[in-house]
């Protein structure tokens, strides 16, 4: 992992972008990362268009401001893309991460750009493993693969992280895990 990382989320509200940047962020911190989470966002209600925003640093984070030009794209909901400021100011060499079954040529010639695009059936996985369309957790598997990270090692901060969230559901954590990892072999 180069020294820092700088990641965008985009989602509709209700979809669990902002989650799913505070799940990661706080897995990293169990990693020994400095870490920033936090979302932008207008109208807080369902279906509203969201940003949310993680940096990931080996050395202390002294940048506040939003990402504006991130190393990843993440995109919750493919619809989003037919709004050009989604993937805009992402860096040549930056890692487009699409919720989608359609094919990588089909999504690169749609948006006309050369950066390496990783589509994840997201939505699917979640329907079959959580029996949700919440597709939040599962594009994490495909977020620790892109960043070339060891699934297990990061497994293990997203399982302390999910026991609190799920502190009450314990049958989510496993099947939240489950769902991680088949993003992650499918990516």
């Amino acid at each position: 992992m180069k020294n820092t990382i700088e990641i965008r989320w985009h989602a509709r509200g209700g979809q669990g972008a902002k989650t799913a940047s505070l799940l990661f962020a706080e897995a990293m911190l169990e990693l020994g990362k400095y870490i920033q989470a936090f979302p932008d966002y207008g109208p807080e209600r369902t279906g509203a268009p969201i940003r949310a925003y993680n940096r990931i640093s080996n050395k202390p984070i002294r940048n506040y401001s939003a990402v504006t030009s991130p190393d990843m794209v993440i995109v919750l909901d493919p619809t989003l893309l037919k709004n050009p400021n989604t993937i805009v100011g992402i860096k040549e060499d930056g890692v487009i991460i699409i919720n989608t079954e359609k094919k990588v040529q089909e999504i690169k010639s749609n948006l006309g750009v050369n950066n390496k695009i990783i589509t994840v059936p997201a939505s699917k996985i979640s329907l079959d493993i959580l029996g949700k369309n919440i597709p939040n957790t599962v594009m994490l598997g495909a977020l620790v693969k892109a960043l070339d990270l060891e699934f297990k090692e990061l497994q293990k901060g997203l399982k302390t992280r999910l026991l609190i969230k799920f502190r009450k559901k314990s049958e989510y954590i496993k099947k939240n895990l489950k769902a991680i990892e088949q993003a992650y072999k499918l990516s």
